[in-house]
């Protein structure tokens, strides 16, 4: 008598890409986009943390980038990743975030922390100084230049990457980038030469690129 087939378990199966569960709840998939979401959240929290500042205000950029991109998913072409698409819906909506109203400042320096706990840092009081300290210097710039500092200095991104996430030619990315450092130098000089401001910047351009 022969056995049944066996049935490939889940490690086996090839793994559906991001395109194709976008395209899957385009034709009416009702659980395609809850696996995107899972998918990505983490990773457009991090942005929406690190460029708004605020726990609060990022969770809301979130869902209002995440329920943008559920209404309009038949727009997306595929000339970029899905990740890129989403990435350019949540760095578009932080930024009406911005410009719509000043963000409050966050006075307790356990809330951000608690917040990033997907990409947590070594729990030191100089490090957590500075990552603060760095949050707090992301304010004071324009929302187009923290977007950009954000993307390539802080979370990892290639000058092109970045380019296609703000919808902007790579030059002007450069430009903002450029910008928005010499500006924030001044700011942030007494903290070139302490170690844990090596081991902050290093620590979130790799945890948050990776993550």
């Amino acid at each position: 008598m022969n056995s049944p087939p066996e049935t490939p378990s889940s490690a086996d199966r090839p793994a559906v890409s991001d395109a194709e569960l976008l395209t899957a709840h385009i034709n009416g998939d009702p659980h395609a986009f809850s696996e995107i979401v899972k998918r990505h959240r983490d990773r457009m929290w991090a942005v929406a943390l690190r460029t708004l500042g605020d726990p609060d205000e990022a969770a809301d950029a979130v869902q209002d980038a995440f329920v943008s991109a559920y209404r309009k998913a038949s727009t997306f072409r595929g000339e970029a990743a899905v990740t890129t698409w989403l990435h350019r819906i949540v760095v578009n909506a932080c930024l009406d975030r911005m410009r719509r109203k000043s963000i409050r400042p966050v006075a307790d320096d356990e809330l951000i922390e608690a917040a990033e706990r997907e990409t947590p840092l070594p729990d030191q009081t100089g490090e957590r100084e500075v990552s603060m300290e760095v949050s707090a210097a992301l304010k004071l710039l324009p929302a187009d230049q923290r977007a950009a500092l954000v993307l390539v200095d802080m979370m990892g991104y290639s000058v092109e990457d970045a380019a296609q996430v703000l919808d902007v030619p790579s030059g002007t990315v450069k430009s903002r980038c450029a910008r928005g450092r010499a500006k924030l130098a001044p700011i942030l000089s007494h903290l070139r030469n302490r170690s844990d401001f090596t081991r902050v910047s290093s620590a979130k351009g790799a945890e948050l690129r990776d993550g």
